[in-house]
């Protein structure tokens, strides 16, 4: 076995992925013997692991400067490649940065330069015209979700990203659509298409939900009873109606968190953890929601509003249905509202609402220590079913942060769990532990 099929072996070990699926395969041949690639292929197919591992291949491990850059549209998929990439465990630094946090915070990051860095085409643009790091070893460029970027208005900043980087020998551009034209100032010559647009979504079903009244929170509420306690989005195009979508649920108590543009980072943060660990079976969001942030595999999702374009509307439902596995996509009709042409053929639901929705049976603990204080989930864990006296069946998602960590608890009890390990002491830090 040859060194380099050894690493990967070892990489998709820890990333817990038993083989590459037949696009990632395509993708890694392509971009290890073509400078430019436009790889397309739906939501939740594997995109970043397909563009990671031939990246990470082709670094050289003596060079002590950012090798690979990869521009994002949003903060989440910045912070979730990150992750990903500290999760393949190959000795490679890389750092996210983006809007919404200090710059001093990213100067202090990437002082040890990362051989990759990650983030959203304003930070990453500032970065390079203050000559923070230096561009002469950048080889690779990839544009993830690129035709986000420019619908989101990024062209300045990706135009200005382009010029500051004179070595690139590769370019990577990937997404979930096929429907935005590549720009010229890109300057792609003669790139490989790698498409797998028509194979990601076959067993998505699309169905209507007719409202007897041009409000349409009622019937929300009847169809969350309908569809009971799994996980799921509700998508709004504005923020002042996620407002209105929220407090109706909380009204009718039903547990939820939001996910918008205009929330602070923290707190959209924490809402996606929540979903992740089960704390919230649902997210009410905007289109920020659609694609490029980490969450597990859903069966349904809500069209509230529709979005104004056909391949917004895909990327919605390209949140279900993902990697084959099948899901529904709920389009709630006001009584006088006409549907866009972009959706044929949905059938219509007739709803047999439950009682009611049951709470879950999750909560989130907040734990003022992490990876930068030498926590692992292993000390977490011990710490929690040790002192804590949690069954393994009672501890749920675990996820560390630079200087914190959010453990999923079952919700009974979380009380007394407290008050045994809160002001504990780990890797010779006290912590505290507070709920969310």
């Amino acid at each position: 076995m040859s060194s380099s099929i050894k690493n990967q072996t070892n990489i998709l070990e820890k990333l817990s992925i038993e083989k590459l699926n037949a696009m990632q395969e395509e993708a890694q041949e392509a971009i290890l013997s073509n400078p430019e690639i436009v790889l397309l292929s739906p939501t939740g197919t594997g995109k970043t692991v397909a563009f990671l591992l031939p990246i990470i291949a082709e670094l050289d491990i003596t060079c002590a400067e950012v090798q690979a850059l990869i521009v994002v549209p949003s903060r989440e998929l910045a912070i979730q490649i990150e992750q990903v990439v500290r999760e393949m465990g190959t000795g490679y630094k890389a750092n996210a940065v983006y809007g919404g946090r200090a710059g001093s915070k990213d100067k202090t990051e990437i002082k040890h330069r990362p051989a990759m860095l990650i983030g959203t085409p304003g930070r990453i643009a500032d970065h390079l015209r203050r000559e923070n790091f230096s561009s002469e070893f950048i080889h690779t460029l990839v544009l993830d979700e690129f035709d986000k970027s420019l619908e989101i208005g990024f062209e300045t900043e990706m135009k200005e990203i382009l010029v500051l980087l004179p070595n690139v020998r590769k370019k990577i551009l990937t997404s979930a659509t096929q429907e935005v034209e590549i720009p010229k100032f890109v300057g792609l010559k003669s790139p490989i298409l790698i498409n797998y647009l028509d194979q990601g979504t076959s067993q998505l079903k699309i169905k209507t939900i007719l409202s007897n009244s041009p409000d349409k929170l009622e019937i929300l509420a009847d169809l969350l009873r309908h569809l009971g306690n799994q996980p799921g989005i509700i998508f709004c195009n504005l923020k002042d109606t996620i407002q209105d979508v929220s407090d109706f649920l909380s009204e009718n108590k039903i547990g939820h968190g939001c996910f918008y543009g205009g929330m602070e980072q923290k707190d959209r943060e924490r809402a996606l953890i929540k979903f992740r660990n089960g704390t919230h079976r649902l997210i009410v969001a905007t289109d920020l929601a659609a694609r490029g942030i980490d969450i597990p595999e859903i069966k349904f999702i809500i069209h509230y509003q529709l979005p104004q374009r056909s391949h917004e509307f895909t990327h919605r439902n390209g949140r279900t249905a993902r990697m084959f596995n099948d899901g529904t996509a709920y389009v709630l009709k006001g009584q006088h509202e006409k549907l866009p042409d972009f959706i044929e053929n949905a059938e219509i639901e007739v709803l047999k609402v439950a009682a009611k929705t049951s709470d879950s049976t999750w909560k989130t603990l907040f734990v003022s220590g992490g990876r930068k204080d030498k926590i692992s989930k292993g000390d977490i864990a011990g710490l929690f079913m040790k002192q804590g006296l949690l069954g393994k069946d009672q501890l749920g998602i675990i996820e560390i942060k630079t200087d914190c960590t959010f453990v999923g608890v079952e919700a009974s009890g979380v009380d007394q769990l407290i008050e045994r390990v809160d002001n504990s002491r780990l890797k010779n830090k006290k912590i505290r532990v507070t709920l969310i």
